[in-house]
């Protein structure tokens, strides 16, 4: 019974790498079946954001090598592409690498919250999807329940420090004042939906927001005073656009370099600040080659990021022990399973026994042997079957001078000490 967290993140490698091998939210149920089709994946789970994609598995054998040959086959890279950046952590160090990433501590902003909803998402889907059993059902509730524990009892998250908070931190040094400026927010998820009340915060003066479903923008744009469009206005409305900020689930870019350029025409090149914070990449890379456009992807926003975490670094080294301790307890009900089948085994054949022994017993009553005959005929014949194979294997175990087993006996049946002793 071995544990596996096989993947890629934001510091073992390139946004040009993770967005190759992230999942679009519709093909995930689809590739856990596939993923748990594989000989020996038992239970699967797939975590895939703009700073990673990780892989938990259940696997019935040591071997991870499959799991990272199907994440290379999935997406058509070169497993030595990923062999370069990829960690495979087994079961112990998967369970304590999860417990940190569920806190925050794995996270380019240290503490940040949107993870944990994340991967209760991702525990979501894989229950759907049903490639989620017994021991990864009770590793991800164990880490929603330690995350929310971190969170109430250290101030891992007391600071503003998000990826959208970065990026408007950066329009802030680029524009100073936000007043005259318009932005344009593509997408409506947690991320934007932060980006936004950033902005408002600090006086944007035009919010427009773009989305794939119209309602959905509209309903973020109205709490901010902003207004909604689709995504196929945004060329129509790029030109408008001081500030860009994007954050889709798109498999496609969705702003392309002609339609900045375009833009760009329009506003005779007028600068724009553009963050990227999606991956796979909404903007088009090649849009950073345009004079006047400064484009940032979410590894460039690390030093901004950087400055914000000094309060949050006691907070995780407080974190970090509470999760020595809550990995401890995971691993020791992870070993009780190892003595389920025993245990099983064990009763099956005290529960076989007794049934042959109570038929014998029956059999004797019906044929009108006396009731306290056949109660002592029972009793002995119970007694003596039940102990007969652990008698004989403890004398012979003692007479090849294996000690430890007889003591092994004494506690696991709690017998008091010989006299004397």
């Amino acid at each position: 019974m071995i544990l596996f967290a096989v993947g890629i993140n934001h510091r073992s490698a390139p946004v040009e790498l993770r967005e190759k091998v992230a999942f679009s939210p519709d093909r995930l149920p689809a590739a856990l079946r596939e993923l748990t089709s594989l000989e020996g994946v038992e239970e699967a789970a797939i975590l895939s954001t703009c700073n990673r994609t990780e892989l938990y598995c259940h696997l019935t054998d040591t071997g991870h090598d499959p799991l990272v040959q199907w994440l290379a086959d999935y997406h058509q890279v070169s497993p030595a592409a990923l062999l370069d950046h990829l960690y495979a952590y087994p079961t112990e160090q998967a369970v304590r690498h999860i417990l940190r990433v569920g806190a925050g501590l794995d996270s380019m902003i240290l503490g940040e919250p949107q993870i944990l909803g994340q991967l209760k998402q991702t525990f979501q889907v894989a229950k759907e999807a049903g490639t989620i059993g017994t021991l990864l059902g009770r590793l991800f509730q164990h880490t929603f329940a330690v995350s929310k524990q971190i969170r109430t009892d250290t101030a891992i998250g007391a600071s503003p420090v998000s990826v959208a908070f970065a990026a408007v931190s950066l329009g802030r040094k680029i524009f100073g004042d936000f007043g005259r400026q318009t932005a344009l927010l593509i997408g409506a998820g947690e991320t934007i939906e932060l980006a936004a009340r950033h902005l408002h915060d600090n006086g944007i003066g035009r919010m427009v927001v773009a989305n794939r479903t119209v309602r959905r923008a509209h309903d973020l744009a109205a709490q901010f005073d902003g207004y909604a469009i689709a995504l196929s206005e945004i060329p129509a409305h790029l030109a408008e656009a001081d500030i860009v900020i994007s954050s889709t689930a798109s498999p496609e870019p969705i702003v392309t370099r002609g339609m900045v350029k375009e833009a760009m025409r329009r506003r005779r090149h007028r600068p724009i600040f553009m963050v990227d914070i999606a991956v796979p990449r909404d903007i088009e890379a090649e849009v950073a080659d345009l004079e006047d456009i400064y484009l940032y992807t979410v590894d460039d926003l690390q030093d901004i990021i950087q400055e914000s975490l000094k309060s949050r670094q006691e907070a995780a080294s407080q974190a970090e022990e509470m999760i020595d301790v809550q990995v401890a307890h995971f691993m020791e009900w992870l070993r009780s399973l190892d003595a389920a089948d025993t245990i099983r085994t064990l009763r099956q054949g005290a529960e076989a026994t007794r049934d042959e022994v109570l038929h014998k017993a029956q059999a004797m009553l019906g044929k009108g042997k006396p009731p306290a005959e056949v109660l002592q005929f029972l009793a002995n014949t119970l007694t003596n079957k039940l102990l007969h194979a652990p008698s004989s294997r403890l004398r012979q175990a003692a007479a090849e001078g294996r000690i430890h087993l007889v003591e092994s006996a004494r506690e696991i049946f709690s017998l008091d000490p010989p006299d004397g002793q």
